[in-house]
């Protein structure tokens, strides 16, 4: 039997912190016992938020850590044209179609709603789609495409779960509510999700399933927060014929007001706390890891 596979896969639009150590040191530590294979990934399909610099410093910070990982590491811009492939192959099932609406008309359309604050939302708290692109005509949708309006490609949620059926996935570590052994995958709660844009040929759901089935990644471990896009995930894997790993979902790190460390909150980043004099073993003791 073949090793297992972990990997790490962040994105280079901020500098580490806390989160991503304890997740980082989680995955390398349970690919070293189990006589695994540890891969590092870098998620950076967004271009306008993905630079170089934030990259280079993964790298520095990782290594400060003491991680090592196979190369060459694997960048999700440089593969654009598998991620396509995945989509024609969605397409040709009749389960993508193109939406037209802004994030602005979205939000108005949410808002014109008899029931606004009650109308559903997905696990992130998004509002899920409510416009009737589905329903645009294939003459209407090739007009507008050919016109230059910007377009997302969304999943036809309805008839993708009818195709699928019966989803779910193993949990070795515990969900949002305790949730463990058996889970049952709830994609309908994501709404039809997008899967590519425009400007983008892929999506995090998309890109995720697709390099975690190429890398042979069989074991992903991550924050609880991506607890309910494993739903996504299994649908996105039946459809398109790819192998199911574990899953483990660990606890997040948080501040003293108890929100999770995130970049865009200004969480204190691992350089900054090196800078301040912290060890590797400081952290490993910060994020309760022996």
């Amino acid at each position: 039997m073949p090793p297992p596979v972990f990997r790490f896969a962040p994105s280079p639009n901020g500098y580490l912190h806390l989160g991503h150590a304890c997740s980082a040191l989680l995955n390398f530590d349970l690919a070293r016992a189990a006589g695994g294979r540890f891969l590092l990934r870098i998620e950076d399909i967004d271009a306008t938020r993905c630079r170089p610099e934030f990259e280079a410093a993964i790298y520095q910070d990782l290594g400060w850590l003491g991680l090592t990982w196979e190369t060459p590491v694997r960048r999700q811009s440089e593969h654009f044209d598998a991620y396509r492939e995945a989509v024609e192959k969605l397409r040709a099932s009749g389960l993508i179609y193109p939406s037209f609406e802004s994030r602005t008309e979205i939000a108005r359309l949410v808002a014109q709603q008899q029931s606004a604050a009650l109308w559903p939302h997905d696990p992130d708290g998004a509002p899920l789609y409510p416009g009737d692109a589905k329903s645009l005509s294939p003459e209407e949708r090739k007009r507008l495409i050919s016109s230059g309006v910007p377009y997302a490609l969304r999943l036809d949620m309805t008839a993708a779960c009818a195709q699928a059926k019966d989803l779910g996935w193993t949990e070795l570590g515990e969900g949002l509510d305790g949730e463990r052994g058996a889970v049952t995958a709830r994609p309908e709660d994501w709404g039809d999700v997008i899967l590519a844009r425009k400007e983008t040929p892929t999506s995090y759901h998309l890109s995720v399933v697709i390099d975690d089935a190429l890398q042979g990644v069989t074991d992903v471990v991550r924050g609880s927060d991506l607890f309910w896009s494993t739903s996504v995930h299994r649908l996105l894997q039946s459809l398109l014929g790819l192998p199911q790993p574990l899953y483990r979902h660990h606890p997040l790190m948080t501040d003293a007001s108890g929100q999770k460390l995130s970049k865009s909150t200004g969480a204190m980043a691992l350089r900054e706390l090196r800078a301040a004099g912290a060890t590797p073993a400081d952290i490993r003791e910060r994020v309760q890891l022996p």
